[in-house]
């Protein structure tokens, strides 16, 4: 268990936006609901959980941005290309935009097939393929 991820909490401007998206988002990649509160909610993985809470609102004046000093993105493993085909088809109907639409799937490179986007508050992620299944 040494360096495994206990878990990773987000403050996110609007709390119930980011439940919708994150808990169809996190379902789909195998968690499940852990703990729902009035200002937070988190999924689980194994022994990992991702919390989200809602940021008081003397701290909602500046925007996140990813290009800032912090988190840049968060990747998660998908179980296959054709899960990350089938949640790329189920962000479009959400009108979820695709980034690196020019490049898509392959906006990491040849040899890595992934889908990316933003949540809510425009934090990037990125569902990627498993390398060995790609035959590429």
């Amino acid at each position: 268990m040494k360096g495994l991820i206990h878990h990773i909490e987000f403050y996110v401007s609007n709390l119930r936006r980011s439940q919708e998206f994150w808990g169809w988002l996190l379902e789909n990649l195998g968690y499940k609901p852990y703990q729902e509160w009035e200002k937070g909610q988190s999924w689980k993985l194994g022994q990992s959980y991702i919390v989200f809470v809602q940021a008081e609102d003397k701290f909602l004046d500046i925007a996140y941005h990813r290009r800032r000093v912090g988190l840049n993105h968060i990747a998660f493993h998908a179980e296959s290309k054709e899960h990350v085909d089938t949640l790329t088809e189920q962000l479009k109907k959400k009108q979820i935009p695709i980034l690196y639409k020019d490049c898509h799937p392959f906006a990491g490179g040849p040899n890595h097939y992934a889908v990316y986007f933003e949540d809510p508050d425009r934090i990037k992620v990125e569902i990627v393929a498993p390398s060995k299944l790609l035959n590429i």
